[in-house]
């Protein structure tokens, strides 16, 4: 597995720009926020948190639920304005020499490190290993390493036990689980370990519950460093809906429908991958096994069927962006099976078949 220092791809690309400008008629396979969401249920106590707008935020009681719900203490745990917000506040708040980022990865982590002034190297997982993580990759010196579990945009899902391989003493662990509660029993996670030197994890709850125009994430590390990041941020930086919705989403009810919703997902992504296999015989090929709410695949002259598709009124999420990948590659979210069945059909026309 390859190390290389940071260059030449937009860090900055995201899905969301795939059905901006003109493309609000689109159906979007670009984006990884589960559809049909937030439920009703959310919207309502949202909703009720904009009578207390004329009072500063107060997110204790949303730490201690996040804290309850990992088996945490309160110490242990920071709130943030999304996962993109942890990313910044890591960059700026810890002292490091050697970051690396596993790649292909979400980019904000190397942006963000950048931004800050930091020289990153990194570590390419290969297509020809199924994009595995050997921990040997990782050079030693390394005193903060980043890697996604399930990563965006490969869907693999790493063992927990070949990422607590990377903990050393001296080193910070990132370890971004922002689509571990899209995986059934959300096995491998690393969320409530206490037992692994300098371990960071992060999360997102804009995934599963539809909430990414709201911006609400944690933040789950040792004490010592909450308090750092926390130094870190503005005051007041998770407005007071988002704090609503952060204890109302690790309540039990509220993690029981995201398991049951994450068991669809699975059902829904076999679907669509026994679909995209019908069309190997065009070249394309499917990254697998996928344990995330999204698939990544390979099409040679990817850029001009991603076109043809949007002609046909599907967004997909380009795959040159992401280091280690290049413009042969496409990441698509999971969808209904009806929704899916509809973007087979376009693929189809778009591949000639």
């Amino acid at each position: 597995m390859p190390t290389e220092p940071a260059s030449g791809h937009d860090l900055r690309h995201h899905g969301d720009a795939e059905v901006r400008d003109g493309g609000g008629t689109l159906v979007d396979l670009a984006v990884n926020v589960r559809a049909d969401t937030p439920p009703a249920w959310l919207r309502d106590r949202m909703a009720a948190s904009l009578a207390g707008l004329a009072a500063y935020p107060d997110g204790r009681a949303a730490r201690a639920a996040v804290a309850a719900r990992h088996g945490l203490p309160v110490e242990r745990v920071l709130l943030t304005a999304g996962a993109a917000e942890a990313f910044v506040l890591l960059a700026r708040a810890l002292k490091v020499s050697r970051p690396v980022v596993v790649h292909p990865q979400f980019t904000e982590p190397e942006a963000a490190l950048r931004d800050a002034g930091h020289t990153v190297d990194r570590v390419l997982l290969r297509e020809s290993d199924g994009f595995r993580l050997d921990p040997a990759a990782v050079p030693e010196e390394a005193d903060l390493v980043v890697v996604g579990n399930p990563t965006n945009p490969t869907s693999v899902l790493h063992p927990a036990e070949t990422l607590t391989r990377l903990s050393r003493h001296g080193r910070t662990l990132v370890v971004d689980e922002a689509f571990m509660d899209a995986v059934p029993g959300e096995r491998e996670a690393l969320a409530g370990r206490t037992d692994v030197p300098g371990l960071v994890v992060l999360r997102s709850l804009t995934k599963t519950w539809g909430l990414a125009g709201l911006r609400i994430g944690y933040v789950l590390a040792a004490p010592e460093t909450v308090a750092r990041l926390e130094r870190a941020q503005p005051l007041w930086p998770v407005s007071t809906p988002a704090l609503a919705a952060a204890e109302a989403c690790v309540s039990p009810a509220a993690l029981a429908e995201a398991e049951e919703a994450a068991r669809g997902i699975a059902a829904d992504r076999a679907y669509l991958t026994a679909g995209l296999r019908d069309f190997a015989s065009h070249g394309l090929r499917v990254t697998g096994p996928a344990e995330a709410p999204f698939v990544l695949v390979r099409i040679p002259a990817a850029a001009d069927v991603r076109e043809r598709l949007r002609a046909l009124g599907y967004a997909t999420r380009r795959g040159d962006t992401f280091p280690g990948l290049d413009e042969e590659w496409l990441r698509l979210a999971v969808r209904d099976r009806e929704t899916t069945e509809g973007f087979l059909r376009a693929l189809g026309r778009a591949l000639g078949a």
